[in-house]
């Protein structure tokens, strides 16, 4: 039954998505009831697919959005069928990101930037802000694929070093970098799904969260340093070591060099594709983001000449990759049937409605300090942050907040942030503990509760201060 449950699913998400697509060009309102057929048979196949654990929220979610629609008396069809329809951008956009991670794994960049960058990693707080700096960037092309991938660079610098130090410090570089991406990395669909939603500027957001991404990476490294003296180590002079021994066993010459030219390259092209449609034309992020990324994809592989090995990549994602995600589709899609449930009933007005009436009660408090927390308890009871952004950010969606978008969107995201630090239940600290070896709760509740803190602090300032200076 599981695996005709995944061969299903496969095919009606698969189906769900180029309709998506196709609706763009050509609206047709046959095509979208088609469409939300092919978004209930996910559903039901993916059922049939995940085992129960996995279907506690998304039948929470489910049940959810049904009672409220009897409570509100509204018609249950005629709103299911929207509500199959409300993340159908978000859908297209985490089914086609994972293409750019295919260009990455075809060459070595990564480690060649790495031994091109050597001569300023051999300090520990310059190898800490380095591994954060490469984690962010991969996670332009991997998203949570990041913190596996950058902590076997890390291994490849540090495999002999063991002990809770080392775990320390090469745990929470990657943990708070993957975490501060969620703060400005377009390809991040929770990011790009708060923007859209609450119809923000573009280049501002990012402008925003990279200053404080760079800030909170400061931070880090501070709260680092401080720590590895606490632990009694020095881990400068065994990097010094290190980095010895790779100059004298590892050459790179100019092939090194022009794979990172060629990064660079790959980069510049992908996300200055996506800014330039965007500025010129306008056109909805969630829009422009997976057609780029189809287009750039064929692209590199057509001038690579490697069309056979796509086409191999293609047919691995449909049979394989895809069903492995079909948990996040699911509450995708659950999501959407309870975001239209509350908004159409009037119950997303009155949950933020409560939330201003207890910033009202304090004094000092706006609601700007307590958004952070919706996303954060959500995240500790088992919501990964797309889920949480969705549901926050679809209920924000239909009511009226007196704050730039900007602001507001940097409330959510720092409370993602947070999220991705302490939760234990969702996929960054589930995968780092997988390859780390430690536990989730030591990865990351116990690693990085001050860090949590302090940076929830720091982004409190930024978004008090301007509402203070600005409004």
């Amino acid at each position: 039954m599981r695996i005709w449950g995944a061969r299903g699913f496969t095919v009606s998400i698969g189906c769900y998505t180029i309709l998506h697509f196709l609706l763009y060009f050509y609206h047709s309102e046959s095509m979208e009831v088609v469409l939300s057929v092919f978004g209930f048979l996910s559903i039901v196949f993916s059922f049939m697919y995940l085992r129960r654990v996995q279907l506690l929220v998304p039948s929470f979610l489910i049940i959810a959005s049904l009672v409220i629609e009897i409570v509100s008396g509204s018609p249950m069809i005629h709103e299911t069928t929207n509500g199959l329809l409300q993340m159908r951008s978000l859908i297209g956009l985490l089914f086609i990101v994972p293409m750019i991670g295919w260009v990455l794994r075809e060459e070595p960049y990564i480690e060649k930037i790495m031994y091109l960058a050597r001569h300023l990693l051999r300090t520990s707080r310059r190898f800490y802000f380095g591994m954060m700096l490469m984690t962010q960037l991969i996670a332009y092309f991997l998203l949570f694929g990041a913190l596996p991938v950058s902590y076997q660079f890390a291994e490849a610098f540090l495999k002999e070093k063991k002990g809770e130090a080392w775990d320390y410090f090469k745990g929470t570089a990657l943990l708070r970098a993957f975490a501060l991406s969620t703060l400005w990395v377009v390809s991040i669909p929770s990011f790009v799904y708060a923007v859209e939603s609450l119809k923000a500027s573009l280049w501002l957001s990012i402008l925003q969260g990279f200053l404080l991404s760079l800030c909170a990476m400061v931070l880090a490294v501070s709260m680092s340093y401080l720590k590895e003296n606490r632990y009694g180590i020095d881990i400068t002079k065994e990097l010094q070591n290190v980095i010895g021994e790779m100059e004298r066993y590892t050459g790179q010459g100019k092939n090194g060099r022009r794979q990172v030219l060629e990064f660079v390259i790959l980069f510049v092209s992908l996300f200055g594709t996506i800014f330039f449609i965007h500025g010129i034309w306008g056109t909805r992020l969630l829009t422009i983001i997976p057609l780029v990324i189809v287009f750039w994809t064929l692209f590199y592989y057509i001038a690579k000449k490697s069309v056979p090995r796509l086409i191999k990549r293609i047919q691995y994602y449909c049979t394989d990759e895809a069903q492995e995600k079909s948990q996040q589709f699911l509450l995708l899609l659950s999501a959407g049937l309870l975001i239209n449930s509350l908004n159409h009933s009037g119950m997303g007005q009155m949950l933020i409605d409560g939330i201003f009436y207890v910033a009202d009660g304090v004094p000092f408090l706006n609601v700007l300090w307590l958004l952070p927390f919706v996303l954060i308890f959500l995240g500790l009871v088992g919501l990964g942050p797309l889920t949480v952004m969705v549901l926050v950010g679809g209920v924000l969606q239909g009511v009226t907040i007196p704050y730039p978008p900007e602001l507001i969107v940097m409330a959510l995201t720092s409370g993602s942030v947070i999220s991705i630090l302490l939760s234990p239940f969702i996929m960054p600290v589930i995968l780092l503990s997988g390859t780390n070896g430690l536990s989730v709760f030591k990865n990351g509740f116990k690693f990085n509760l001050m860090y949590a803190f302090a940076f929830y602090l720091l982004t409190q300032a930024y978004i008090q201060l301007s509402v203070g200076i600005f409004l």
